[in-house]
């Protein structure tokens, strides 16, 4: 058997996110939200998966979206990368599954609560080695819950799950083991197979169940899931390169500027900022030709034949 990754968003949305996914939506959000617990019973999936809605899909990310009986709004989304404006984009989908359900001028008191489950393949918090973190409102100092019950949020962060599967005893480590390691896997492992929706999800998963251009659309998501995640790479690397440069370039000139000040005395703040505006060649170059200045002029003179 070899299974489709779930972390990809058209496998994640078909998992999770089809008609006939509930009971697995259930299992999941059971694990997550309620430490394994059957609070939730029955829900409904808004906007059911359809392949034909996706196949031209440019978005980086798909949810699910479900309304539980009490009617409470929860919404589903698996990140893969970090993107600018991430924290911001989770605060606004909370929000706007809580707002979205009053239309003008309707009375507040129709307002459900509404929870979001983020899951990310990069670490959030870093000084936090919880793998789920959830978050309400509340005081800041003596920490008074303020609407824990209207706003919730939960993340689950997967990079931070290392247990194997002879360690998987709790819903909540199945499911996220499922998530992080399901391509991984050549058959259905026993401890998996005992909660009744995994299994359904790995058969969802499974390529042998998925129609030729299913498997073609699942590649080409993973192709350019891979590809965000070089970009993004590739940008963070850039950054922290230019920021080295920078970092040198500062010091460099800071010594400089240091040592015209104890040969000359006080150098102008003009002189100042174009020295700060030299390149680290330039700031090496100065570095050694200032021994032979015997002034400021002399300082002037060799930065006008720079600039």
């Amino acid at each position: 058997m070899k299974f489709v990754s779930p972390k990809i968003d058209y496998a994640f949305k078909k998992i999770f996110g089809s008609q006939q996914s509930q009971d697995i939506l259930i299992s999941f959000l059971n694990a997550i939200i309620y430490g394994g617990k059957k609070i939730i019973q029955s829900l409904t999936i808004v906007n059911p998966f359809n392949p034909g809605q996706l196949l031209s899909l440019k978005d980086t990310y798909l949810d699910v979206k479900a309304v539980l009986v009490d009617g409470s709004v929860v919404v589903i989304e698996m990140q893969v990368a970090r993107m600018a404006g991430f924290n911001k984009r989770v605060a606004y989908n909370l929000a706007k599954a809580y707002a979205n359900q009053l239309e003008t001028g309707e009375d507040y008191l129709l307002l459900n609560p509404a929870i979001g489950v983020t899951i990310t393949d990069f670490i959030l918090f870093e000084n936090n080695e919880d793998v789920i973190n959830k978050f309400v409102f509340q005081q800041e100092t003596k920490k008074i819950k303020f609407l824990e019950k209207e706003l919730q949020l939960f993340f689950v962060e997967l990079p931070k799950f290392k247990k194997n599967l002879s360690e998987l005893h709790s819903l909540s480590d199945k499911w996220i083991y499922f998530l992080k390691g399901a391509s991984r896997l050549d058959e259905i492992p026993e401890n998996l197979r005992e909660v009744s929706e995994i299994e359904k999800a790995l058969n969802i998963a499974n390529k042998i169940n998925m129609t030729a251009e299913e498997l073609d659309i699942v590649e080409r998501r993973g192709i350019a899931m891979q590809d965000e995640r070089g970009r993004i790479t590739y940008a963070e690397q850039q950054g922290e390169q230019r920021g080295e440069q920078k970092g040198q370039q500062k010091g460099r000139a800071q010594l400089i500027i240091r040592q015209l000040k104890k040969r000359f005395g006080e150098v102008p703040e003009a002189i100042i900022s174009q020295i700060e505006d030299l390149s680290v060649a330039d700031l090496d170059n100065l570095g050694e030709d200032f021994l032979d200045f015997n002034n400021l002029e002399d300082l002037l003179s060799w930065l006008q034949e720079r600039s």
